[in-house]
């Protein structure tokens, strides 16, 4: 008979920083725009770069414009036509929702929550090398008084 046992280990937040750098980000996307695909233009041209036969030869870049907006969107990412279509609209979606929504589109707010967490942690580091840079003094002022005792 097998037995399986399962252990559970959380981690004790050790300051108040530590716990707000550790909550889960989703960003808002609700506003974020649908595409037509009667709005959409596609085209598939020859790639470019290295590779030889397989990009001159072969039309797997995707060129998808958007009609109302006139946003264009080129993708040879891959080799493969269907990956380059799903990944042109993709990026047409996002360049379409930084357009419409600017400061409230997804991308601003995942630039917006990364650059909050990185002050997190500068803020964070300036107060450990603060509380170092105290210690040490400390101990200098202490290690001075013992030698004149």
């Amino acid at each position: 008979m097998l037995c399986s046992t399962v252990a559970i280990f959380r981690s004790i937040p050790k300051s108040p920083w530590f716990s707000l750098a550790r909550t889960k980000f989703t960003p808002d996307a609700s506003k974020v725009p649908l595409l037509d695909e009667k709005e959409l233009r596609e085209e598939f041209v020859r790639g470019s770069g290295p590779g030889g036969q397989s990009v001159a030869k072969t039309s797997n870049c995707v060129l998808l414009k958007h009609l109302p907006s006139g946003i264009v969107v080129r993708c040879h990412d891959t080799r493969s036509l269907e990956q380059n279509r799903k990944i042109a609209r993709t990026r047409l979606v996002t360049r379409l929702d930084n357009l419409i929504n600017g400061e409230e589109s997804v991308e601003a707010q995942i630039t917006r929550e990364n650059r909050r967490r990185k002050d997190l942690r500068e803020a964070v580091a300036k107060e450990r090398l603060e509380k170092k840079r105290l210690l040490k003094e400390q101990l200098k002022s202490d290690d001075i008084k013992n030698k004149e005792n």
